[in-house]
């Protein structure tokens, strides 16, 4: 484009922003991506600490039909690692233990984590009347299709999982838009889902989960790698402008400020740090994404003999109901899913505390919050000896929160971007949380620039 410093811009170089790079690459366009961390990644970072690999952000990927297509592409699936079998054995804390959650009919029937009412409120979901999930919460939607033990029991700790965040306010629109789109589609979560089964067509992504040898952070690293000289780190975007049909971008970096002019602009960044920039641009477009909450969160990861722990380590690890009334809100057993994270005769445990739930904990002292993060795992697990304090890592922005409004504000925010051209958001604010689903919005939004 005539009277551009470069033809593309992506300003964050997460996931998202390191999926839209590859696209404009793929179809030849002058593209430069600037992020304001040291290294690409965004949360995906990991780190080799005392033998152990740690990640300071997610841990696992879900290989969706997008970022399977984008890796491929890339160059970059043949560094994939599925995690083992163990996986598939997960626990959720109950009445004081660990209870592995049902895989199959007959362990859900035997399972102490739901009452029979809770059994059988769960089985009658395909005779619930269709109901009208805009404007619910997830604990509303999943409590009226599923039952309020479900929503509770189960659901509440699986969105602390993914989300740090609390079923009561997150929206089922935004959470769960496959399950909503069922009950809408076909009247039922049951009924949807089988068809859905039965859809050979559909793309498929690749089963299980998965990461690299190096972590999250060497996936990042080896999507950034044919960027080159292309990547800017230690630079920020720190004003926006609409000039004619060019975007100037004043960027400050290790060599001072600049500015340059761009046809194509991605913003891959936190909603608030997109709000910011667009303010001067579109007063509405940045109070809709100032409005997008995030959770903070602690990340403690410990090293522990696995042989001096009464509870063995087996499995993906566990989650917390928020009735067990502790600050923890899972613990990850990374060493039983991946090969090479913790040495010799040693298991990584990995740790997440505050989110929705308790956000007070981002501020708590390392030692402060350490020791209580031990007395409550030697409580559940059975420590015989202190573990080994691996990294602390804080998030005080970790995850999206998206409410139930969510859906709504960020189609209002993405149809005000469609007006103002050569402009587009992605992030995990946009389509999910998951790395998936911000490489996915990192592909959309480079296709609609072109």
């Amino acid at each position: 484009m005539a009277g551009t410093d470069v033809e593309a811009l992506v300003v964050g170089a997460g996931a998202a922003g390191l999926a839209a790079a590859q696209t404009f690459r793929e179809r030849g366009r002058d593209v430069l991506v600037v992020d304001a961390g040291e290294r690409p990644g965004g949360v995906m970072q990991s780190e080799r600490t005392a033998g152990y690999l740690v990640e300071h952000g997610p841990n696992t990927l879900a290989v969706k039909p997008a970022a399977r297509a984008l890796l491929e592409r890339a160059g970059v699936h043949d560094a994939l690692v599925a995690a083992t079998p163990a996986n598939r054995l997960r626990f959720l804390l109950h009445a004081g233990r660990l209870e592995p959650l049902p895989t199959g009919l007959a362990a859900a029937a035997r399972t102490p984590l739901l009452s029979l009412r809770g059994k059988l409120r769960l089985l009658a979901e395909p005779f619930v009347r269709r109901g009208d999930a805009a404007g619910e919460s997830v604990a509303e939607f999943t409590g009226r299709r599923l039952g309020a033990e479900v929503a509770e029991r189960l659901v509440g700790p699986f969105l602390t999982g993914v989300y740090a965040g609390d079923e009561r306010q997150l929206g089922a629109e935004a959470v769960f838009p496959s399950l909503v789109g069922f009950e809408r589609s076909h009247g039922s979560i049951a009924r949807g889902a089988l068809a859905s089964a039965r859809d050979r067509a559909a793309p498929r992504g690749l089963p299980g989960i998965h990461s690299t040898r190096d972590g999250l952070g060497g996936l990042a690293a080896g999507l950034a790698a044919g960027l080159g000289e292309r990547l800017r780190p230690g630079t920020r975007a720190v004003g926006l402008a609409r000039d004619d049909d060019v975007w100037r971008v004043a960027l400050a970096g290790p060599d001072g400020e600049r500015e340059l002019r761009v046809g194509r602009l991605v913003l891959a960044v936190p909603a608030p740090q997109a709000a910011a920039l667009l303010k001067g641009v579109d007063a509405e477009v940045a109070e809709a994404l100032g409005g997008v909450a995030y959770a903070p969160l602690v990340v403690v990861h410990l090293g522990v003999d696995p042989a001096r722990v009464r509870t063995s380590l087996e499995g993906f690890g566990f989650l917390v109901p928020r009735a067990a009334g502790i600050c923890l809100l899972g613990c990850l057993f990374m060493s039983q899913l991946f090969p090479d994270r913790a040495p010799q005769g040693r298991a990584l445990l990995t740790c997440m505390l505050g989110g929705a739930r308790r956000p007070e904990l981002v501020d708590v002292p390392d030692a402060e919050l350490v020791a209580g993060l031990i007395d409550e795992l030697d409580a559940i697990l059975g420590l015989a000896t202190l573990p080994e304090t691996l990294a602390v890592v804080r998030w005080s922005r970790a995850v999206p929160q998206p409410d139930r409004h969510h859906v709504a504000r960020i189609g209002e925010a993405r149809a005000r971007v469609a007006r103002l051209p050569g402009l587009a958001l992605a992030g995990g604010y946009v389509e999910g949380v998951a790395v998936a689903d911000a490489m996915a919005s990192g592909l959309r939004a480079a296709d609609a620039l072109g």
